[in-house]
């Protein structure tokens, strides 16, 4: 279940991947994917799956093909680290797709862009469009609205006794909004919302407004 919110009337249409869509625009916002960390993780002995590598390449799919989107916005940290197995994997998706896709570059986009310009995916520090200021980490800049990731938000809820669940989530200031990370073993951040924030959580398969 998405849910649906407006920013300075634009629409914005969050889903349970952690994707956000920018109707107005016809694009896909996806941020802090990481890809290639679980073939780096399993190099170096960590039990994880083989089938986790191809994980986030079926939730890049599903998500592509619910929004259909003229445009996918990545919003940094891509790609993990080096090129490994991933890449060639990545090659294919990116081929695949009708999708154009744009990088605006994190801290973990260290791949030349060379590569990214043989799959003519444009690259970029920051993006400011329709009064929106696109980029990977938190920035303020007035008259703009800014849309980020990089911190890979949660919220913390807390219940009877010792209970406490935490859920990544949508963190929205007053002109800014921090966007979950959208790959697996990811980790997160547990933030503190303070007066007029607005947390959207992702719960499995729904968007819940908690605060």
């Amino acid at each position: 279940m998405t849910q649906t919110i407006t920013i300075s009337g634009h629409t914005f249409i969050l889903h349970p991947s952690a994707a956000v869509f920018w109707e107005e625009r016809n694009t896909l916002l996806i941020s802090d994917v990481h890809l290639g960390k679980v073939s780096h993780f399993r190099k170096h002995g960590m039990a994880i799956p083989e089938s986790a590598i191809r994980s986030n390449f079926d939730r890049l799919d599903a998500v592509v093909a619910y929004f259909a989107p003229k445009t996918v916005i990545f919003m940094g940290d891509l790609f993990h680290s080096n090129k490994n197995r991933e890449w060639g994997l990545f090659e294919d998706w990116v081929r695949s797709a009708e999708a154009k896709m744009v990088l605006i570059a994190g801290n973990h986009d260290i791949i030349s862009q060379d590569h990214y310009d043989g799959l003519d995916i444009g690259i970029y520090e920051e993006l400011i469009v329709d009064g929106f200021l696109l980029t990977h980490h938190p920035e303020e800049r007035e008259g703009l609205f800014n849309l980020c990731g990089h911190i890979h938000p949660a919220i913390e809820l807390r219940g009877m006794g010792r209970q406490f669940l935490k859920l990544p989530c949508f963190f929205q200031k007053h002109q800014q909004m921090i966007l979950p990370a959208f790959g697996e073993f990811t980790g997160t951040y547990v933030m503190t919302p303070e007066a007029h924030d607005c947390v959207y959580a992702i719960a499995k398969d729904r968007i819940v407004l908690v605060c």
